[in-house]
Formats: C-alpha cells, sequence, structure tokens
C-alpha cells in the first residue's frame, strides 16, 4: 500500500481516488497481474480456521482463507493487515523474507476495500491474537473505491439502505442481524419439516388478488392478453392443495402490497403460510406458540427478548389469550357494544380518535382497537374472537355467528400472525365474498375468485391456518426498530 493509499481522508474526493485505483488497474495488467482475478480453490472461513486452531501444535498445518482487506499496519519489512470474511475478521502478518521481494511490493501497493487470498500457517501473536502468517498473498478483486469513514460504518441510515453492501462490509451488528434472519428462515423450514409440513409454491401472478383485504400491483400479461396481479397472500391456492389431498402444507416467500412504507411495512414482504387438515384456531395458536419459542431458544438460548430501551418480550408459554370485544370493554367502557352510532362516535372522539361522519359503527369500533388497543399489547397475546366482517375466510364461532373464530397473534405492539378455523362451507363462503365485494364497491364478476369456490364445492377439510409476519419476527427476535433493518433491500424512493 502506497503512501497516499495511507494519507486516505474522508475529505479526498471519491473521484480522486476512483482515479488512482483504475490507473493502478492499468498498472497491474501491464505487469502481468489480473487485478480482478479467478478461480481460488481450498478457501476456508475465518470462523473454522479459528474454531480448528490448536495452540499446543508445534506445526499446525497451511491454510487458505479469501475476503476483503479492511485493516493494514506497515512496520518496514512486515506488515499486519485484516481480512473479513461473512464469519469473521482474522489478522494477517505478511513478512518480506516469507513472500519474497516482488509480492511484498505487490502486497504494499494494495489498498483498503481490495479482496485478497491468503495462505499461510496460523500462529498466536504475543498479544495472543490468531494470525495466518502468509506464504502467499494472490489478488482476487480490486476495490476501485474506497471504504466509508476507514471503516467506522455509515453513519447516513438511508446510505445505509440504499447501499446494503457498505453496510454489511463496515457493520458488524448488521451483518449480525442478517445471519440471525437466514437462520430464523431456516429454524422455521427444519421445525415445520419436524411436524409433518411439506413446503410447497403457488403463484406469485393471479388473475385475482385474493386471501387478504388489500390493494394489489397490477400488470399486464402479454401472452394472455389479460390483466393480472402481484399476490397479496398464497391462501386460496393453499387451500386448493388441502382440496387435493395435501394435509400440511407451507409456503415461504413472498407478498406483496400496493400500500404504505413506514418502520413496520414495506410492500414486498416475507409471509409464511400453514394449513393443516383436520386441526383449528387452538390448533395453530398451539403451533405459533411452540414455533416461536423453539426458534428463540434454539437461536438465542432464552425466551426474554430484550430491545433497545430496556423492554423486555418474555415468551414464555402459555401467552395470554383475549377475546376482542372483552379488550374493547376494557378501553371504552363495559356499555360499548349497547351504545348507538352517534354515541360510539362522540366517545371515540373523546378519546381523541379522527371518526369521519361517513364512518360506519362497526369500523368506529376496529378504529378503538387498532389506534387505541393494539400498540399497548407488548407481551404475547392472543385476541381472539374478532368480527366475523373482519374475516371473511374464517369460520363463525358456534355460540356466536357475528364472531369468528380466529385469533391476531399482538407482541410488541404489532400484529405477528393471524390464524383461523377455516371456513369449509362453499356456500357460506361465496356469501361472504359477495358480502365484501359489494362493501368494497368492487364488481362481483372480478372480484370473486370461482375457480376457487369450485375447489371447495369439492369438499375441503376443515383445517386450521395461519400467517406469520416473518420480517417482523425477525424485527422481534433481534430487537430491530425498524423493518428496513432486517430486509437486505428496502423499497426506497427513487433518488432525483
Amino acid at each position: 500500500m502506497s503512501e497516499e493509499n495511507i494519507q486516505d481522508t474522508p475529505q479526498q474526493k471519491t473521484e480522486d481516488i476512483f482515479a488512482q485505483r483504475t490507473a493502478k488497474v492499468q498498472e497491474l495488467s501491464a505487469a502481468g497481474i489480473l487485478p480482478f482475478g479467478k478461480r481460488f480453490d481450498n478457501v476456508r472461513m475465518t470462523a473454522d480456521v479459528r474454531k480448528a486452531f490448536k495452540p499446543e501444535v508445534e506445526n499446525p498445518e497451511e491454510v487458505t482463507i479469501a475476503g476483503r482487506m479492511t485493516a493494514f499496519r506497515a512496520m518496514g519489512k512486515s506488515i499486519f493487515a485484516d481480512v473479513r470474511d461473512s464469519s469473521g475478521r482474522m489478522q494477517i502478518y505478511v513478512q518480506r523474507d516469507q513472500v519474497g521481494e516482488e509480492e511484498f511490493k505487490l502486497f504494499k501497493k494494495l489498498d483498503l476495500g481490495d479482496i485478497i487470498g491468503v495462505t499461510g500457517v496460523p500462529f498466536t501473536t504475543r498479544t495472543g491474537e490468531l494470525t495466518v502468517k502468509a506464504h502467499k498473498v494472490t489478488l482476487l478483486s480490486k476495490s476501485l473505491r474506497p471504504l466509508p469513514e476507514k471503516f467506522h460504518g455509515l453513519t447516513d441510515i438511508e446510505q445505509r439502505y440504499r447501499q446494503r453492501y457498505l453496510d454489511l462490509i463496515t457493520n458488524d451488528e448488521s451483518r449480525k442481524v442478517f445471519l440471525q434472519r437466514f437462520a430464523i428462515l431456516s429454524e422455521i423450514r427444519k421445525f415445520l419439516a419436524s411436524k409433518g409440513f411439506l413446503e410447497v409454491e403457488t403463484p406469485m401472478l393471479q388473475p385475482i388478488p385474493g386471501g387478504a383485504n388489500a390493494n394489489p400491483f397490477k400488470t399486464f400479461y402479454e401472452a394472455l392478453n389479460s390483466p393480472m396481479y402481484m399476490r397479496i397472500a398464497p391462501e386460496l391456492y393453499l387451500k386448493r392443495l388441502l382440496v387435493g389431498g395435501f394435509e400440511r402444507v407451507f409456503e415461504l416467500n413472498r407478498n406483496f402490497r400496493n400500500e404504505g412504507i413506514d418502520r413496520r411495512h414495506n410492500p414486498e414482504f416475507t409471509m409464511l403460510e400453514i394449513y393443516q387438515a383436520y386441526g383449528d384456531c387452538r390448533s395453530m395458536m398451539d403451533l405459533i406458540e411452540e414455533m416461536v419459542t423453539t426458534i428463540a431458544m434454539n437461536l438465542f438460548g432464552t425466551l426474554e427478548i430484550r430491545h433497545p430501551g430496556g423492554k423486555v418480550i418474555n415468551l414464555t408459554r402459555p401467552w395470554r389469550r383475549a377475546p376482542y370485544r372483552d379488550l374493547i370493554r376494557e378501553r371504552a367502557g363495559n356499555d360499548w357494544f349497547e351504545l348507538s352510532r352517534e354515541q360510539k362516535a362522540v366517545k371515540a372522539r373523546e378519546m381523541g380518535l379522527t371518526i369521519p361522519e361517513e364512518m360506519e359503527e362497526r369500523d368506529i369500533t376496529h378504529e378503538i382497537y387498532e389506534k387505541l388497543i393494539e400498540q399497548t399489547l407488548i407481551q404475547p397475546t392472543f385476541v381472539t374472537r374478532l368480527p366475523a366482517y373482519l374475516v371473511p375466510l374464517a369460520k363463525a364461532c358456534e355460540d356466536d355467528p357475528t364472531v369468528v373464530d380466529v385469533y391476531e397473534l399482538e407482541i410488541n405492539g404489532q400484529e405477528i400472525s393471524p390464524g383461523y378455523s377455516e371456513l369449509n362451507d362453499p356456500i357460506e363462503q361465496r356469501k361472504r365474498f359477495v358480502e365484501q365485494a359489494v362493501h368494497d364497491g368492487k364488481d362481483l364478476a372480478t372480484a370473486i375468485d370461482e375457480d376457487f369456490l369450485t375447489a371447495m364445492e369439492h369438499g375441503m377439510p376443515p383445517a386450521g391456518g395461519l400467517g406469520l409476519g416473518v420480517d417482523r419476527l425477525i424485527m422481534l427476535l433481534t430487537g430491530a426498530e425498524s423493518i428496513r433493518d432486517v430486509l437486505l433491500f428496502p423499497q426506497m424512493r427513487l433518488k432525483q
């Protein structure tokens, strides 16, 4: 690494550094050295090297590592540097007498951010740090642009989201969260496979967007001369598989909703949906409880999840179960459901809510739940027996047809998972679809999935089903405050 590289400062113009490094590419090429290298075999992860190293062995075996150079400390005829891969950091020791004059000169010309391969022998320094003493250093890819802030990380939050690759290079905490994300996804699959569930795939382009009440993204299928929609939920296709005889199925994939973006919402998000023939709402409660607590224990070793600010989420089972109407009465008064529409509107406004004159009576009640109750449910709570109009795909409760046999799992003030005793009566299902379409002002001919109803008419077994907002679960378990912190590439407004 040259003296001018050692003195690189944040004040230097990126364009100047880019020009300098581009010139180095030409110099390297002229010297017969590939600035953007080729296949490099036998690479081990730095974490594996650390795990396998035994200090008592006098002549350890040679190892090969590769990664990005993130620190450089020249000491005359020897250089200490850091190489970082996805598993961690490893110090390397490059000595002129060991690698030779020419290779040592080449190494001194490298820059922070270059990707290199190192073959050598591990040892511990006098300070006790595990280090690879290099026998050979290979340039694998030249970095033309400098790492941000001398590897102190990105301070601009928006830049972290827009240039996630730099965030991953410079931010150990961010890298850790995403490694945890991948591990959580793996644990979900492992848990469900152990319970006999099949992982399936259903269409992401659908002629009728169903399974949820949300605004879809619309596109056009040229080959079929037909409008199509990015799916808002896989539910109706997964239920077709129940009809087809697959009793336990799940899908872990993307949904798309053309709606707002905030710290809890991204228009493209990961959803888990599970269906179990011959189960019901309570089967799903037991399943989600066991799955979340199993993941927490396997990956984090605790059921107490600590969030910034000292908040502690206790996942210890059993989780609270509270009927929707009981929560409304606790917040709005025991007489709430005896009040007229006008009395409810007045009382809701007194509680600080904005209630338009045209808002329906049932929507006033739900406004209280969404704005005044949901955010207070910090510890795991199954909210049960929701109004039937909110969930048109669920079975009515046997003792009261105005409510349905469902739950909404609330943790840390947000919904993590809904679960149902699934409606399998095609006659009632058609009636619910029509009522929902009329209420939303939609055309019946295009709003109702007739193919799904036909499938149900062939007989769908009684079943339990649930959805799980995977991104929100990851936020919960990692303590992330924003959904953007757990999405590798969150949706961002285009730069002007």
